[in-house]
């Protein structure tokens, strides 16, 4: 491990411990668009509730593309299920999204 990646790990434990611990930070979990002009592409991401729509965010949970027929939709459901626990709130359309879009089960061979 180099030392800018430890650096980065370091800032974002540090990051969790005072949203966690110390402050009473709301955390959500909405969209973040990166697609371009006419093309709307959007991450799935962990962020502090009052930051910019296309802020600094914690963790990207997952991507949404309304742009295929149907639309594309790729989750990380261990890792959503994990901030709900400790207290982050979907938006209104996450919350559709995860609804539904439910875990797929793996079938065994």
């Amino acid at each position: 491990m180099n030392r800018k990646s430890s650096i980065e790990i370091l800032g974002f434990l540090f990051t969790i411990y005072r949203f966690t611990i110390h402050e009473k930070i709301m955390l959500a979990i909405s969209l973040m668009r990166i697609g371009a002009k006419g093309k709307p592409f959007y991450r799935l991401v962990v962020k502090e509730k009052r930051s910019k729509r296309d802020g600094k965010y914690l963790e990207n949970l997952g991507t949404y593309n309304p742009m295929i027929n149907p639309a594309a939709v790729e989750l990380k459901h261990d890792r959503i299920q994990y901030w709900i626990s400790v207290g982050a709130k979907p938006t209104e359309t996450v919350a559709s999204l995860i609804k539904n879009n439910p875990v797929q089960e793996v079938a065994a061979v």
